[in-house]
């Protein structure tokens, strides 16, 4: 493992231990160079989870599509990045329990917009606005009102 700090390429693992989800290893490194400490997470290798979109084309898993759809919807909001990470890691979790190896993206959207509902009303909305397409406001508004009828 190359060092994140000085880049050199002899590091030695100080501890291994299952990570928080038991899905992954987490190994705290040492530099044999600088001496310096970090943390890698060791996940198994499978086959890739292709999501089907709207428009019937597939393409690859990307965390980083979720992650940045939430951190727009949270931009300015009281959400930490951890609540983020975790509620990104939650999402992941039963994409990956699902038996399929093809996920509509209808039902990933889904999970994302069940999630920001219990951590932030406003980022709710604002995903949903964007994910649902809504195209005048009264689109708007009546997926406001159903929102507010759940509550």
């Amino acid at each position: 493992m190359k060092c994140p700090f000085c880049g050199a390429q002899d590091t030695k693992v100080i501890d291994s231990r299952p990570a928080d989800d038991n899905s992954s290893i987490r190994r705290r490194r040492q530099c044999e160079e600088c001496g310096k400490r970090f943390t890698t997470y060791e996940k198994l290798e499978t086959l890739p989870l292709m999501i089907i979109k709207k428009d019937d084309s597939r393409e690859p898993y990307n965390r980083a599509k979720i992650e940045n759809g939430i951190l727009l919807s949270c931009h300015k909001r009281p959400v930490s990045p951890d609540q983020i990470t975790k509620m990104i890691d939650e999402i992941e979790k039963q994409i990956f329990s699902m038996e399929e190896r093809e996920i509509p993206s209808v039902t990933i959207g889904e999970l994302v917009m069940k999630k920001l509902k219990m951590v932030d009303e406003v980022a709710y909305v604002r995903f949903a606005s964007v994910y649902r397409e809504f195209k005048d406001v009264n689109a708007f508004m009546d997926e406001l009102a159903k929102f507010l009828n759940n509550k």
